[in-house]
Formats: structure tokens, C-alpha cells, sequence
């Protein structure tokens, strides 16, 4: 290939397989377990922030990640049905291409999200902590794409078009050699996603699992554009593939949940909260204490640890260094430790009136607050 065809075009691999031995590793295999990892770490450094174990993702990913493969591939069988019309085990053939995200997101959480609740978990923190982790993990997966020359879009003559083999070129498209990268593109939109979701977890103070709709806002509306410049074929409602429509009616809920959710309510539940007598009240442990389970401790105190941003809950943070469990879900029962505290302010002034009105010399003067723990 000349220099300068080389320079105005992205090449594409000539092979898809990489032989170490007599073991085949394809390179699309390896670009999603490469994003797997990666969401993994991700995750799992954001759950332990939040004072979760920092075996939970990785125990969690076990169940997730192949029921997430399963449901990519089914979404993409059954979209995609006359692919595989006279040739019924090519749909077995993950290696050579063909997932369909939307499958592998629904599937994929949804088993993680019951397995989550088994262990009692807090599903809302949770899916918050994934949140930029999934984007990542599409991110790294898509150059699968790439190396299988699958999924570009239409012909262009833009320095950045990707070369792709006559083998590989759709029916009527043999005479044109370079085509929209559109795996790239969609590749630097999820690294885009990632940004957002931080952006939006470090200024605004979100109710718990809501992060999680942001992410699917922004990732469904990229995607609605990549899809316009794809070729491969697929089915068509109205003019639009399929995957167009999906990410429009995703789109749509998804930032309807992110609208009217609103912010974080002041106190929430788990959270430490002060009534008018100074005293303080902390939610119990919920359904993790009741398996003997200790909650993680805050780390210096602040606001509670599912919160992104340390100076939004002022309310927490006027007591520092309480025990937290943002990992479990938790109740509090206000009414149960008001009454508790009247009860004894009432013996405490029968005593004071039996010993001629002095107040007893061990008791102290007003509410006593209990200070941190440490």
C-alpha cells in the first residue's frame, strides 16, 4: 500500500486471530474480556469508596458477565433471525461477531441486580457505582469490531475512513474502499459517557440509582447517530432500524427517570439525622445487620459514603465519624428513639422531684450528644 493511501485511511487487521501455540485467541474475544476487567476495576474501586468489600463486583461479575454475553447474543439472534435461517448453529458463533448490547445491559444487570439482592445489597448504590463502568467496559469491547471488519458505516473519503477488505463489503458496495469507522466512533462516544457520568456524580446530588439513567441517556443518544451511518443489514421500522427505535424509547425513559427523580431528599434513609433536642439518630443495619453483618465505617466523617459529593449533605456531615452501611439497605425508626428519649427526660424529672427538686448529680445538663466514634 502506498505511504499516502496509508496516511489517509485507517487500516483494518488482516486477521481477527491471534494462534499462541496451538491455542487460538481471537482478538474480539479479548477486546471484551480487556473491557470486563476494566469495568471491574472501575467498579469495584468505586464500591469500596462507598465502604462496600472489595470482593463484592468481582463476586458479582461472575453471575453478571456471562449472563450479559447471553442476553447480547439472543438480542442479536433474534433481530437478526434471517442471518441464521439456514444455518441454525452460526448462532452459536459468538467469536465471530454479532452482540447485541441492548440484550447483554438488560440480561446482564438483571441477574447481577437479583444476585445483589440475595446478598441484601443496596441495588440503588449499586447501580450508581456501575454506571461509568459499563461505558468503559463498551468502550474497550467495540475495537472486537475492528478486528473482525464488522459494523462500519457508509463510504467516505475522509482521512479517518477505515479500509475495509472486498470479502467483507456489503452487496453493492464492491467498489468502495474506505468506509465511516463507526465502531470508532461509537468507542470515543463511551469514553465521552464515562466523562459525563462523573461530571454529573461530582456537581449534582442525584437520588441513589439514578446515576445509572444518565449513563443510558447519553450512551442511547450517540448511539441513535451511529446507527444512521451503518450499512450492515438489519430490519426497518418507518424508515429507521430497529436499533434506532430502541434508543429512542430508551432515551425517552431513561431521562424521565433522571428528570423526576430530582435531587436527593435531606434526611434520606441510612442517613444521620437531628432532631430538635440535638440528640443524634442513626438507621440500624437493616437486613445486613440482622446476618450479624457490620456495616464499614465512614472515613472521616462527612456526608454518608453513596453520596458523590462530600459538601452536599450538610446534615450529615454535622455528625463525623458515625458508622455508615451504604452497601445495605437500611431503615430508620425515628419515632421508636423519640419516644425512647422522652421516656427517659420523664424518669429524670421524677427523680429530680423526689430528691426536693435538685436534679441528680449524675445526670448531665441538657441532651448529651454522642460524639464519634473511633
Amino acid at each position: 500500500m502506498p505511504p499516502a493511501a496509508f496516511l489517509a485511511s485507517i487500516p483494518s487487521p488482516s486477521r481477527g486471530i491471534v494462534h499462541l501455540g496451538p491455542l487460538p485467541l481471537r482478538a474480539y474475544a479479548l477486546c471484551i474480556l480487556g473491557g470486563v476487567f476494566a469495568a471491574v476495576a472501575l467498579a469495584g474501586k468505586r464500591w469500596v469508596v462507598r465502604g462496600g468489600d472489595e470482593r463484592t463486583i468481582a463476586d458479582l461479575a461472575v453471575w453478571a458477565v456471562p449472563a450479559g454475553l447471553i442476553g447480547a447474543r439472543l438480542y442479536h439472534v433474534i433481530t437478526d433471525y434471517q442471518l441464521y435461517r439456514d444455518d441454525p448453529v452460526g448462532a452459536l458463533k459468538v467469536w465471530e461477531g454479532g452482540l447485541g448490547i441492548w440484550g447483554g445491559v438488560a440480561v446482564g444487570a438483571g441477574v447481577g441486580l437479583w444476585v445483589a439482592h440475595r446478598r441484601h445489597l443496596d441495588l440503588a448504590v449499586l447501580l450508581d457505582v456501575v454506571a461509568p463502568a459499563i461505558p468503559l467496559a463498551q468502550a474497550i469491547g467495540r475495537w472486537g469490531n475492528w478486528f473482525n471488519q464488522e459494523l462500519f458505516g457508509r463510504p467516505t473519503s475522509l482521512p479517518w475512513g477505515l479500509r475495509i477488505d472486498v470479502a467483507n463489503r456489503p452487496d453493492g458496495y464492491a467498489q468502495f474502499s474506505t468506509f465511516h469507522p463507526t465502531f470508532l466512533y461509537e468507542s470515543l462516544w463511551c469514553l465521552v459517557v464515562v466523562a459525563i457520568v462523573l461530571a454529573v456524580e461530582r456537581r449534582h446530588v442525584l437520588r441513589p440509582g439514578r446515576l445509572f439513567a444518565v449513563y443510558v441517556a447519553a450512551y442511547t443518544f450517540g448511539r441513535f447517530w451511529f446507527e444512521l451511518l451503518r450499512i450492515d443489514s438489519a430490519h426497518r421500522i418507518g424508515g429507521l432500524r430497529i436499533n434506532d427505535w430502541v434508543s429512542v424509547v430508551v432515551f425517552v425513559a431513561a431521562m424521565a427517570v433522571v428528570v423526576t427523580g430530582g435531587r436527593r431528599p435531606s434526611p434520606s434513609l441510612g442517613v444521620p439525622s437531628i432532631d430538635e433536642h440535638g440528640a443524634h439518630h442513626q438507621g440500624h443495619g437493616g437486613v445486613g445487620a440482622e446476618h450479624g453483618e457490620p456495616g464499614p465505617r465512614r472515613r472521616g466523617g462527612g456526608a454518608p459514603l453513596n453520596d458523590p459529593d462530600d459538601g452536599a449533605a450538610g446534615l450529615a456531615g454535622k455528625v463525623p465519624g458515625d458508622v455508615v452501611v451504604p452497601g445495605r439497605r437500611q431503615e430508620v425508626d425515628q419515632d421508636g428513639e423519640d419516644e425512647k428519649q422522652a421516656d427517659q427526660g420523664g424518669d429524670g424529672s421524677d427523680r429530680a422531684a423526689d430528691d426536693g427538686g435538685q436534679p441528680d448529680a449524675h445526670q448531665p445538663d441538657g441532651d448529651q450528644v454522642e460524639g464519634p466514634s473511633r
